[in-house]
């Protein structure tokens, strides 16, 4: 009779690319250049705090605008 492990590590085996999508686990391929591109997010961290504060100023001059014209309607 098969053993309970050995039965598991076959079934494992003939299904790890369905654990492996079903469960969204990475891989080593995945995780191969993760340190390039966390450092690549990083360095786009400022950019967006930039434009954040650039969008937001805008939208506040924006409504400003929007007030001035709904008063003089």
């Amino acid at each position: 009779m098969i053993g309970m492990n050995t039965y598991l590590n076959a079934y494992v085996d003939r299904r790890m690319q369905f654990v492996v999508e079903e469960w969204d686990l990475s891989t080593k391929t995945d995780l191969a250049d993760f340190t390039t591109r966390l450092e690549a997010l990083e360095q786009e961290i400022p950019k967006l705090k930039a434009f954040e504060h650039a969008a937001s100023d805008k939208l506040t001059e924006l409504e400003k605008r929007a007030k001035k014209i709904g008063r003089g309607l």
